[in-house]
Formats: structure tokens, sequence, C-alpha cells
């Protein structure tokens, strides 16, 4: 007897799982100008590369003889890619099907989704579109809804514990390709790289009429959760311009990464001469300790031509983190932006810091640490956003790190925040124009001779004639003179000096595997 007619219903199945929700649901995507979850998988993976987990995993119903007449497809598809060549779990919601709300198939889906990439030690890449959980949702394609997703019984695992044993082991990207609220916009952020587009999606705890329900604001969801609010905001590291810019962007990102942290991360071969100078380097930092410079220009001067990778540039925006790669290594990059407070830590940038040393630390990455800190931020404003405490919680997760660490002085290094630029055994490079101290010479003669200056018939020529006086004693030779730094360098030899430094590295990284252990922190 043949099994013909239950092979022939299994592709039958796979073929209207092809179909999504529908010519009325795709149609209203397309509308929307966004891609189907099967264009944005393929959009990402190497050609020919995608294996689908569940295919036929669904609702479907049958006449009375037992023939098919209806199928809705698990509104999450789910399966493993390759990426360059690396194999990546990679999954995301169906919004031509009840909006992306999940329906019982594709909520397990959803669930698998972290649960496979902790078992097969895999980076995760999540499209995420929908709203989670929902009163009500359409039926789809089928002639009635499914029923609803039972609830989480309390002798089961509890949702979010394979998303963190995620993260704790492989590199874990997200994206917003639509909008996202609920449980999607919490995994958005459960992510060690997470991106959104900038005219089509929108991030939200809860919706417009949820808000106004509940608060009587009126907003609309760009105003509430846009491109606009989330790139200042933190909740993304990235803003992509349309959903082919977003494939770019995280093929890129888990470029730098190892597969997990049992494995380093690919160093590559460089063309980029390790011992080229930087003539520019040598007038990048003005002598008026007033003016300021573009500190990326100093980074894309000193690492592999074009490979620096930006993370978080929209918030926290007196501090520069990002990846690149020293003569093929991949290193962290984190640096101050006097643009922006003059470089000094603020509630949101030591946030944005800590995050980053992360990072490093669990997937063994190098960082090296491009310093002109004033110390933290001041005020009254800075005080309400418990800038200290933030600030510390950034110092601890550098003295917890166990990645090698490079710090190169170019101008400021004061304070508490200074010493956050020092992890334990970091190499200590400086420039001529480095100067460090407990407070900035304006501060300290500010608090020094407060009352010499308060008691001078013009306290602002007297303040401006104490600060020019203790300048002129200065002199860049003390701290090295002292052993205060491992090397003084000329500036244009920076990257000379960082990639030998890389080189000494190498034996202290191949041990640096494994998930990290980490105790409180403030």
């Amino acid at each position: 007897m043949s099994w013909r007619e239950e092979v022939e219903q299994i592709e039958r199945r796979r073929e209207m799982a092809q179909e999504h929700g529908g010519p009325e649901g795709v149609a209203r995507q397309r509308e929307r100008g966004r891609l189907l979850i099967r264009e944005r998988i393929d959009g990402l993976a190497d050609p020919e590369s995608f294996r689908e987990v569940g295919p036929i995993a669904g609702y479907g119903e049958t006449d009375a003889d037992g023939r098919l007449t209806s199928f809705a497809p698990a509104n999450y598809v789910l399966g493993t890619v390759e990426v360059d060549g690396r194999r990546v779990v990679v999954g995301g919601e169906d919004f031509t099907q009840r909006g992306g709300s999940p329906s019982p198939a594709g909520l397990k889906k959803s669930v698998l989704a972290e649960d496979l990439a902790v078992r097969l030690r895999l980076p995760l890449v999540r499209f995420l579109e929908g709203g989670g959980g929902s009163v009500a949702g359409t039926a789809g394609k089928a002639q009635r809804p499914p029923p609803a997703p039972p609830p989480e019984a309390p002798y089961e695992n509890h949702r979010f514990v394979s998303i963190m044993q995620a993260m704790a082991q492989a590199p874990v990207a997200s994206a917003a390709v639509g909008a996202v609220a609920g449980l999607p916009a919490a995994r958005l952020v459960a992510s060690h790289y997470s991106v959104m587009t900038r005219e089509t999606s929108q991030v939200l705890v809860a919706g417009p009429a949820l808000v106004e329900r509940a608060l009587g604001e009126t907003f609309s969801k760009e105003e509430l959760g846009g491109a606009r609010v989330h790139a200042r905001s933190g909740v993304v590291d990235d803003v992509a311009d349309d959903e082919a810019d977003v494939f770019a962007r995280i093929r890129r990102f888990l470029s730098y990464l190892p597969t997990n942290v049992w494995e380093r991360a690919p160093r590559v071969a460089c063309d980029d001469d390790p011992e080229r100078e930087a003539p520019e380097l040598l007038e990048l930092i003005p002598r008026d300790r007033r003016k300021v410079y573009k500190v990326r220009s100093l980074i894309e001067a000193v690492v592999d031509a074009g490979s620096f990778f930006e993370m978080g540039a929209g918030h926290g925006r007196s501090q520069v983190t990002g990846l690149a790669r020293l003569a093929g290594q991949p290193v962290g990059i984190w640096a101050n932006d006097p643009r922006f407070y003059a470089g000094s830590m603020t509630a949101e940038g030591a946030r944005k810091v800590r995050r980053f040393v992360d990072l490093c630390d669990t997937f063994h990455l190098p960082v090296v640490a491009i310093t002109d800190e004033p110390g933290f931020m001041i005020g009254a404003q800075a005080e309400r956003d418990a800038t200290i405490r933030y600030g510390t919680e950034a110092l601890c997760a550098v003295v917890q790190s166990e990645v090698p660490w490079a710090t190169l002085l170019v101008r400021k290094c004061y304070g508490v925040a200074g010493a956050a630029h020092f992890a334990p055994g970091a190499w200590v490079i400086s420039w001529p124009s480095a100067e460090s101290g407990a407070l900035p010479l304006e501060g300290g003669v500010a608090v020094a001779f407060r009352r010499e200056i308060a008691a001078a018939p013009d306290p602002e020529a007297k303040r401006r004639e104490l600060e020019e006086k203790l300048a002129a004693r200065r002199t860049p030779f003390a701290r090295a003179e002292a052993f205060g730094v491992h090397e003084m360098i000329d500036p244009r030899q920076t990257r000379a000096s960082l990639t030998s430094w890389v080189e000494s590295i190498q034996t202290q990284l191949a041990p640096l595997t494994g998930p990290r252990g980490r105790t409180i922190r403030p």
C-alpha cells in the first residue's frame, strides 16, 4: 500500500506555506514598502543556503473525506542559512498573517529560534515585525482562526532563559523591519546588535491606541517609536536606509565576531601596511585646549582602511564605540568625542560604554581606548541622571574585563572617569598632547584658587592668568619619564604601535574562550 496521498499532502502544505498570508496579505505588505519574511531571509543569506525548520507547521482544515481545503502556515519562519560561509540561525514573523501576532505554531517556532542557537552554538539573526500577543487576530487563510496559544504552565522553562543563554554564547543581531511591540520589542533589545529601518519601522512598548487609553496622550507610531526617537534613545545601535541596508549591516557586524564564544574572532588577510604612517595625526590635536577635533578621523587613520563599523552613533554621543580591524585582527574601539560635552562621560554615555565593553569581553575582542576624557559630566542634570552610578558601573565593566586592552592617551585623562579607560594590564601609549590628573586645569584652578580669584579686582582676568601660568609649567614628558606609560610616540606612528601590540597579544588571546562569569556591578 502506497503513502502517495499523504506525501502529496506534505507537498501541498509546503506550496501553500510559500503563499504566506495569501494574495491580499502579500499585496498589503507590498503597499507598505516591506519585504516578505522569506525575502528577508534570502536577502541576508548566501544563495541557496536556507534550510527551513517546520515548513508545514500551521493550521489546516480538511473536508469530510480528509482532503485539505485550507491551510494557514505558522506565522513565524525559522531555519538556518549560511552568511559568508558560516551557518547562522535565522527567523522572523510573517506580518501578512495576524499582523505578526503569534499563532500557536508560530509562537513555538519563535521560541525554538533561541533554543536552536543555544543547542547548535550558532549566531542568531531575527527579523522582527509584529506586536506580540493580541486579544484578537485575523484568521489568515484558514476559514476559522486557529486556537489561541495556551498559557504557559508554571513548570515550563521561562521564555527568556534561552534568550539570555543565546546572548551568552553566540552573536545575536535583530532588525526591526516594521512596527514592533511587546515581546518582539524585547527580543530586539535582547541582542548584541540591533538595527531598524529609517522610514518603515517603529519600536514600541505599546502602540498609540493603548497609550491614549491608558495615559490620555495622542501620538502616532512614528512619534512614539520611530527611527528619530530610537537612534537617540539607545534602543537600537543603528538605523538603516532600507531593508537591503539592514542585510548588509548585519552581515558586516557578524564578520567581526566568532561563531560562538568557544572560537576566536576571525582574523583576515590585510593589505593595509601595518607600518603605515598618518601624517595628518601630527596636527590633529589643537594646541588651544578649548578647540575640538574629529575623533573619527583619528580612528579611520589608525585602523585597517575602511574597517571601522560604528555602533550607537546617535546616543551617548560623547562616547564613540565600534568594531574595527588592526592588521586583520577584530578589535573594539572606544573613543571620546570632544564635540559633545568636551568628551565627558554622561550617564547615557556610561551605559553605552558598559554595554560595549561587555560585548567585547563576551567575544574576547581586544579593546583600544582612545582617551580624551575630562571626567564625568557635572551639573544639576548630571546629578539627576545618576551619572556617578552609571559611570562607576562602566568602570567596573572595564576592570572586570579579561581581554587585552590598549589605552591611547591623546589629550585629557582626568578623575574617576579617566580611570575607566584602563583595564587591568592595559598597554598604555601616549601622544605628546596628553595630559592627566585629578581635575582638568580649569577646574583645578577654580577650586584651588577660589578665594584668590574672588578677591581680585578682575576675577576673570585673574582666573585666566592663573590658568596660563600653570599651563606653561606643564610638560608632556613628566608621565613618560616617571614610567607612567609604556611608551610615548610620534602620533604619525600610532598605527604601527597598535599593530605591533596586536601581534604581541596573540598568545594572550589564544586561551580566551568560553562564556564569561561576572560578579555584581553597582
